[in-house]
């Protein structure tokens, strides 16, 4: 025999009428604020050393992953020791004097100059979730899809 209150709860389910759970509406609006506005969001592209989309992994636990957008294209090298991430990039073709970049875990940015070369560095991320965020003056920012980083 169902008992009164589930046979309400799959009334109110069937329904669509249930309240949204408190854990989905705050990580909606924690999600929301990673957005960047106005950005151009990079999708992973064919590198000769890296599979398309997926990245590959070296020898030594590296992750490897390429993106392309708006005339610029990001070299990622993911590495996980001790637990934590640490992110050596690429981008190019240089995108100019006083550029940045924010290299981003939903709890954590970490802004870095870009070198004259397009090189970059962020030591000491957690584990999961990253994207990379390119800001040069002048131009519309230019953000990495998320990839999902474990150890």
């Amino acid at each position: 025999m169902i008992n009164d209150e589930y046979f309400l709860a799959a009334l109110r389910l069937a329904a669509g009428t249930d309240p949204i759970p408190g854990h989905v509406s705050a990580a909606a609006r924690d999600v929301y604020g990673l957005r960047v506005p106005g950005a151009v969001t990079a999708a992973p592209a064919e590198c000769p050393a890296i599979r398309a989309g997926s990245g590959s992994r070296g020898d030594d636990g590296s992750h490897l992953v390429r993106f392309v957008a708006a005339g610029l294209t990001f070299d990622l090298e993911v590495t996980v020791g001790d637990g934590l991430i640490d992110v050596a990039g690429h981008v190019f073709p240089y995108p100019g004097e006083g550029a940045l970049v924010d290299v981003r875990t939903p709890h954590l940015t970490l802004t870095r100059r870009i070198a004259h070369n397009g090189h970059f560095i962020a030591t000491g991320l957690p584990p999961g979730w990253l994207s990379v965020v390119c800001h040069r003056p002048g131009y519309a920012p230019v953000q990495t899809r998320w990839v999902r980083i474990r150890p």
